[in-house]
């Protein structure tokens, strides 16, 4: 086991998304996670139906004595319920880890496209936070929240990633699953200073994606705590959120969770 993962969110009582989701997909590709939860929510696969907010000076409290005493190589954000939360967070990380990986989730669309931020704290996350980022993961909802204009095709995918790049995050992985939801393959792009590197695979048909967001960049935090470059970090993530939903157990009535267990199989990265 390697790669400390410090993972700062929202839990998830159906155990599909959220923390709950974050700490099996890095014990599932061998990294130790630790969390500071800023949140809990009544929550199963038909959708949010209660939240709690923690008080944000308790969610420091978990982060500083996380970091005095295990340590982190790569820390991530989920959902981060208030401004003040979310000013809290980025004062922590900046005074307490501010040379570490940093992958920001900006849960700020649910999957029927309902928001989950207010407007102040959108506003707070893009001034505090993502000057911060190593990283930042947003599908297309998100992205349009984010830039202020469309994202509708993969031209729109990297003009949006431009535009988040100079708001401060090193990178940016632009999700397409939400983008033609009734197309063949899913496209997601990682856009950097460098360049753009495309990222494609067959779109599985199935609604057991509950929680892929979080998977996916709890995933691409364990690989940059483990020392792999950020390109690998996304390849490996992708490869296993695709396999997780494959293999999806079909629980609940909605939108279903993945199987974060499947690493157990040894060919899982055929």
């Amino acid at each position: 086991m390697k790669g400390r993962v410090l993972i700062i969110a929202g839990s998830d009582s159906g155990g599909g998304a959220g923390i709950q989701a974050d700490i099996k997909a890095v014990t599932a590709l061998d990294g130790f996670a630790m969390t500071a939860i800023t949140a809990l929510t009544a929550q199963n696969t038909l959708g949010v139906h209660g939240v709690v907010g923690v008080e944000p000076s308790f969610v420091a409290q978990q982060m500083e004595v996380v970091l005095s005493d295990l340590g982190a190589d790569a820390l991530k954000t989920g959902m981060l319920a208030s401004p003040d939360i979310i000013v809290t967070i980025a004062e922590t990380i900046a005074r307490l880890a501010p040379e570490r990986p940093l992958v920001v989730d900006p849960v700020m669309v649910a999957k029927g496209g309902h928001r989950l931020l207010q407007d102040a704290a959108e506003r707070t996350l893009i001034a505090q936070l993502l000057p911060l980022a190593t990283l930042v993961t947003p599908n297309t909802l998100e992205a349009e929240v984010l830039v202020g204009f469309p994202v509708r095709n993969e031209d729109d995918m990297r003009a949006a990633g431009a535009a988040l790049l100079a708001m401060g995050p090193r990178a940016a992985l632009m999700k397409g699953g939400h983008m033609d939801e009734g197309g063949s393959e899913v496209v997601d792009l990682l856009v950097t200073s460098d360049g753009v590197q495309r990222f494609a695979h067959p779109r599985v048909p199935t609604k057991h994606t509950h929680g892929t967001g979080c998977t996916l960049a709890s995933a691409t935090a364990c690989g940059l705590a483990q020392g792999m470059t950020l390109a690998d970090a996304v390849a490996r993530a992708r490869d296993y959120v695709r396999r997780a939903i494959e293999t999806a157990p079909g629980f609940g009535a909605g939108h279903g969770p993945l199987n974060h267990a499947v690493t157990l199989d040894p060919n899982w990265r055929r």
